[in-house]
């Protein structure tokens, strides 16, 4: 397959600023964006899930193929450049290409996803004792509260 950002040639290049918002969780806009050159991040409910800096990446796929509000915020983490496309279905539509790399993009994380989500799964039941260690970090870490690392360190200290 050709190189995606050869399929959006013509389109609307747009700069962002670093720090400026590209998307808006909640927002909904049915446009779709190419990075060009820049580095994004993609932020949930005030965490980052992704950092993005490979020129072709698409985001705002979810929204426009929902047809709901976008899902996640997007800020330029640097000075980026990317294709916006207005009206996304339609240019989807008309090129099987892209359409089909959004697919496979599509089910490469729900593959993914799916995968974790056993993994939690087996977890909780008792079967993947491989990743109870980190119930037993995050436990130890937990106990370690200001309190006892004081108490622990006045322990130790020398008597007079």
């Amino acid at each position: 397959m050709a190189d995606i950002l050869d399929y959006c040639e013509g389109q609307k290049i747009v700069h962002f600023e670093s720090g400026e918002t590209i998307i808006a969780e909640g927002e909904r806009h049915g446009q779709l964006f190419v990075l060009i050159e820049g580095q994004i991040e993609v932020i949930r409910k005030d965490t980052q899930v992704s950092h993005v800096d490979e020129p072709g990446s698409v985001f705002g796929e979810m929204s426009v193929l929902l047809d709901m509000p976008h899902s996640a915020t997007v800020k330029a983490l640097s000075d980026a450049d990317c294709y916006v496309i207005a009206d996304a279905l339609a240019f989807l539509e008309s090129r099987a290409e892209v359409a089909i790399h959004i697919a496979t993009l599509l089910a490469r994380r729900l593959y993914y996803t799916t995968t974790y989500l056993v993994d939690l799964q087996q977890q909780a039941e008792g079967k993947r004792h491989d990743l109870d260690v980190v119930d037993q970090i995050l436990g130890a870490l937990v106990d370690q509260t200001p309190e006892k690392t004081s108490r622990k360190r006045a322990s130790r200290a020398p008597k007079k």
